[in-house]
């Protein structure tokens, strides 16, 4: 009986090693997903926010002399470009301007993140896309005009 004892404890010998190490494995790959996909939603509303704020940024150039004398409101298309897309160049990002309508403003941003953990196993840079516009209105009493 002895014998036979001895053997099983030894045929299970490095099994505690062998669960340990893929554990372990699963686990940072599951740290990794967290921190890595929640940089990349992070990463995604930072592009959001810098398309916000470009298109924004863009409505503010008008046609001053029809907005001053009250017959209409229109963006200055070429001013307005420009300070958007200076914008997107200062926050670091790359992307495009178009004015559509004489009144509104569209931003597209595109960024990268790049994975802290997961590029261990092979996955590379992360894109992330965003858009957003602004558009001019112009209103009188709180309605718009």
């Amino acid at each position: 009986m002895s014998t036979r004892r001895t053997r099983r404890t030894r045929d299970e010998r490095g099994s505690i090693s062998i669960w340990m190490v893929t554990a372990s494995f699963v686990m940072i790959v599951l740290v990794g997903l967290a921190v890595d996909l929640g940089g990349q939603v992070q990463a995604k509303e930072r592009a959001h926010d810098i398309a916000a704020e470009a298109a924004r940024t863009g409505g503010e150039q008008v046609q001053a002399a029809p907005a001053i004398e009250g017959q209409y409101l229109a963006v200055d298309t070429t001013a307005a470009k420009k300070a958007a897309e200076d914008y997107l160049a200062a926050s670091g990002v790359t992307g495009t301007v178009t004015i559509t309508g004489g009144n509104t403003i569209m931003a597209d941003v595109t960024d990268v993140y790049d994975p802290k953990f997961l590029s261990i196993i092979g996955v590379g840079n992360l894109t992330v896309t965003s858009s957003a516009a602004a558009r001019l209105i112009r209103s009188l009493g709180g309605s718009e005009r």
